[in-house]
């Protein structure tokens, strides 16, 4: 049975079933670290009974007035442990913690265009494509990628604002949370 966990250093060691993924965005160790150190209870780890790391989710907290929110910076599950609902305890748990702890106005991440199951799911799980952000994602192999940047709100957000669609695109520089 898998067990959801506060995500540890040492876990950064034993992820790599989970990173190698190509819809997964990785990054360098201090990138982990800081998050770690600086958000440890948006960093959560899904673990098997023989160890192993099943996925993982990493957020932050950012913004000001009512643009204060809690952020998906990643969450992804390895290919075995797909559809069986990993995902989706992950958010619920920074979903909770950006709600009830941080009292967060919404929930924002941001996903290839390309990345249709990806999007069903968030889609399912009540986000919404708030905007879509231009070249966004870096094209190592091919041209840059567009992301949307989708958004759930929560109960401080009482009228929704927080997801009404933006009409136009926009670019990567204005996306920039403080």
């Amino acid at each position: 049975m898998t067990s959801v966990r506060r995500f540890r250093a040492t876990d950064l060691f034993k992820f790599n079933n989970v990173n190698l993924d190509y819809y997964t965005e990785t990054y360098n160790i201090s990138f982990y670290l800081q998050y770690l150190a600086r958000w440890p209870n948006l960093f959560y780890a899904a673990e098997a009974p023989d160890g192993t790391i099943e996925g993982y989710i990493m957020g932050k907290t950012e913004g000001r007035g009512k643009e204060w929110h809690g952020h998906v910076t990643a969450v992804t599950v390895a290919p075995e442990y797909r559809r069986v609902g990993l995902a989706g305890r992950l958010m619920d748990i920074l979903e909770d913690i950006s709600e009830n702890v941080c009292d967060g106005y919404f929930v924002d991440l941001f996903v290839r265009v390309s990345n249709s199951a990806a999007i069903k799911m968030y889609e399912k799980f009540g986000y919404v494509v708030y905007r879509r952000v231009l070249e966004y994602y870096s094209g190592i192999d091919g041209p840059d990628e567009d992301a949307f940047d989708m958004r759930k709100a929560l109960k401080r957000d009482v009228k929704k604002e927080s997801v009404i669609p933006l009409k136009h695109p926009v670019r990567p520089e204005d996306c920039i949370f403080f």
